[in-house]
């Protein structure tokens, strides 16, 4: 019932009634939140909800586990002032979130308080086309279920980036092309501690580190994102590829439930992270990346494959190399590295067959020493000299054996 009902919501989605059809779709659709809630079902079993718009729009539903969520996918919706908090009612959904997840689309994520599956989903339009209702009803299940119903549907309509063309290779100018990626952003703000959160911590701390590696020289930067915004994992490996990156380094903060942990970590690509608390980071780092964006996992046909795993056996030893000279640089700077620094894990981030990757932990945003360190400029200036000074130690080994390498 659950895959044949996503398969149903999914095709509705491109299939707007007529009279809505022959609307401007690029307009945005208001959402009416005096005629919109999230209510508890009869009996306070399951949940309906019901979303007033302008207009009638492309849409698709699914849900996620892990846990357990509801998204709706819109093109596109103005929000306005809303408060999400304001169109809830009883305990099945415990909290809204809404807003922009990537160009020309917005996303309603719904936090569920347990397993529920979608039992009806459709969007009505008015026949003058003035004006929709999409109404949703979700019924309860067990966890199995839901569980194996559970995932984003795949549709070139809503999951393929851009065509892009061939990467230029970069100039010969004597720089060392680097992206680095603050993490998360927009609907997903990453970990929260002490009202600070990762999105916000990571692209203040890019922007210094640009500006330290353009001081110091040998260096062209470009950073994926420059505000508060959405950008899936597909499109952050692609920003890279568009920049003719030489050097990828995705920027984090982790969050642990319990404890004090402190240091900072720099992970490169695994295939299998062996390790338990890798793989529980790369839950935490990718859960919300995938609700609102593609997991890279698996994607890739047989040739391509292939194609990559070549292109991998020269760029891993490089990314390991490039983990170590940062971590070096980070330890003469400012000593703040994790027990163990050097780590691998199976971040969808790091996948970039061809760009020596990195993904850099610089701390733990659940440990108030940690958060302070974070939000003080002294010592992001010490890291980010670190991180400098392990980059150029890498640049110069790096070009020492690039005669060793498979041409």
């Amino acid at each position: 019932m659950g895959g044949l009902l996503k398969g149903m919501a999914l095709a509705a989605a491109f299939a707007v009634a007529a009279p809505a059809a022959a609307q401007e779709m690029g307009a945005l659709a208001r959402l009416d939140a005096e005629r919109s809630f999230v209510r508890d079902g009869r009996l306070g079993q399951g949940a309906e909800m019901r979303l007033a718009l302008s207009q009638g729009v492309p849409w698709r539903i699914f849900t996620l586990d892990d846990p357990p969520r509801l998204v709706i996918d819109f093109r596109e919706v103005d929000w306005g002032p809303v408060d999400p908090s304001s169109l809830l009612a009883g305990e099945q959904v415990q909290t809204l979130r809404i807003g922009a997840f990537r160009a020309g689309w917005s996303r309603l994520v719904a936090d569920l308080a347990g397993p529920l599956e979608v039992a009806t989903a459709g969007l009505d339009v008015s026949e003058d086309g003035g004006g929709a209702m999409l109404r949703v009803s979700l019924a309860p299940t067990d966890a199995a279920t839901f569980a194996a119903g559970a995932g984003a549907p795949r549709d070139p309509r809503f999951d393929l980036p851009e065509p892009a063309a061939t990467p230029v290779l970069p100039p010969k100018d004597g720089l060392l092309h680097v992206v680095l990626d603050p993490g998360h952003g927009g609907i997903d703000p990453g970990a929260q501690h002490g009202g600070a959160t990762e999105a916000d911590l990571m692209l203040t701390f890019a922007r210094e580190l640009e500006e330290v590696l353009m001081r110091a020289g040998g260096f062209q930067v470009a950073l994926t994102r420059q505000g508060d915004i959405f950008m899936s994992l597909e499109a952050r490996v692609a920003a890279a590829h568009r920049a003719g990156a030489e050097v990828f380094i995705s920027l984090h903060a982790d969050a642990i439930e319990e404890g004090i942990a402190r240091g900072a970590s720099v992970y490169t690509l695994a295939r299998d992270a062996q390790d338990a608390a890798s793989r529980a980071l790369v839950e935490r780092h990718e859960r919300g990346e995938i609700l609102a964006g593609l997991d890279l996992s698996g994607a890739d046909d047989r040739v391509a494959g292939v194609l990559m795993d070549l292109a991998r056996q020269d760029s891993a030893p490089r990314s390991r190399a490039l983990a170590e000279a940062l971590v070096g640089g980070i330890q003469e700077q400012e000593g703040a590295v994790h027990k163990r620094p050097l780590r691998e894990a199976g971040f969808s981030v790091l996948k970039a067959a061809d760009i020596p990757s990195v993904l850099i932990e610089l701390g733990f945003l659940s440990t108030d020493e940690e958060l302070r360190n974070m939000q003080d400029p002294e010592w992001r200036a010490r890291m980010a000299r670190g991180i400098r000074d392990g980059l150029e130690a890498w640049e110069r080994e790096d070009t020492a054996e690039a005669g060793l390498r498979r041409r």
